[in-house]
């Protein structure tokens, strides 16, 4: 059996190691921060994909997952994103973690 808050603890742990890379190197943090948001939408309960995402309960939760996703994953694929865009990023990621959180 899971202990209750054990989840948010690891989540806190796991935001507060990437927080110097977001701060320093926002760009190659992405990666790792939309491993973790994935992880915690999953384990709330929200879908994940486009596809899920017309049937979801909060579709702007997921939608700003969504668009985050993308981003990174231009960055990933080594396309120039504009530095606004990889900031728009990081917010939504941290909009979504702060949310999932207060869960």
């Amino acid at each position: 059996m899971v202990e209750p808050g054990l989840d948010r603890h690891e989540w806190e742990t796991e935001w507060q190691a990437l927080e110097p890379l977001v701060v320093d190197a926002p760009a190659e943090a992405l990666p790792e921060v939309d491993r973790l948001i994935e992880r915690m939408l999953v384990e709330q309960g929200y879908p994940t994909t486009e596809a899920e995402a017309k049937e979801a309960a909060e579709p702007g939760v997921v939608a700003e997952f969504l668009e985050a996703r993308r981003i990174t994953n231009l960055v990933e694929a080594g396309k120039a994103v504009d530095p606004g865009d990889i900031g728009a990023a990081i917010t939504g990621y941290r909009n979504l973690y702060e949310l999932l959180l207060a869960e």
